[in-house]
């Protein structure tokens, strides 16, 4: 089993610790990651990425799940920052840390109960998770602020399953800018270190010819 598969299998069992020591009714799951535990995205993510849901009290909470994570992981690093709390931590037999990330701030988001599950694992956590909607606006965000090739590929995944890119032209064709920017390292190394092979293939080959075409025809209306 490689790296990737047991990450997977680790992201699993911490969001089943995290909903038996009861934080995650108190956080809503967002990123790459929700996306394929929760809807089937076709590339791995190996981060937690949470936005704060109903915590009156920052500060106890960060200081509440900084004790209880030391009890049943090692923690590497845990800081209360400006805008996110941050904490990584690692257990044997995973190889690898394990990056989770809560935004404090949450605006007006739409969200609902999911099912997180991998084909790796044996758990199924049930969490809340943004709409596939409220995904494609974070996203199109993440990608103008980042220029990263998977907040690309995460768009693709959306208007393959039915969201709508309903942008201002602007944005549309500063995305379209980005998405063309991309070098070949990009799709092979970024993108293609987080696919299976045939997945991996077909962006190499085809890179995000759908997604440009799909915002080519919206810029044609």
């Amino acid at each position: 089993m490689n790296d990737l598969m047991q990450q997977e299998i680790f992201e699993i069992e911490v969001l089943n610790w995290l909903k038996n020591k009861g934080f995650i009714r108190k956080i809503i799951f967002g990123g790459g990651t929700m996306l394929r535990l929760c809807h089937g995205l076709r590339r791995y993510s190996v981060d937690l990425d949470f936005w704060i849901y109903n915590v009156p009290q920052i500060e106890g909470f960060f200081q509440s799940l900084k004790d209880q994570l030391h009890k049943d992981f090692f923690v590497s690093d845990a800081q209360n920052k400006f805008y996110t709390l941050l904490f990584e931590i690692k257990k044997n037999p995973y190889p690898q840390k394990l990056k989770i990330e809560i935004r404090k701030e949450l605006k007006e988001a739409d969200f609902q109960e999911k099912i997180a599950y991998s084909k790796y694992a044996h758990r199924q956590v049930l969490v809340k998770g943004f709409t596939l909607e409220q995904m494609m606006k974070n996203k199109i965000k993440a990608l103008l602020e980042r220029k990263e090739v998977r907040d690309a590929f995460d768009i693709e995944f959306l208007i393959r399953s039915g969201i709508s890119l309903s942008l201002d032209r602007n944005i549309l064709n500063e995305m379209k800018e980005i998405i063309k920017s991309f070098k070949k390292s990009d799709y092979f190394v970024k993108l293609g270190s987080l696919l299976e092979p045939e997945a991996r293939e077909y962006y190499k080959k085809n890179k995000f010819d759908y997604l440009l075409q799909s915002i080519n025809q919206k810029l044609s209306y």
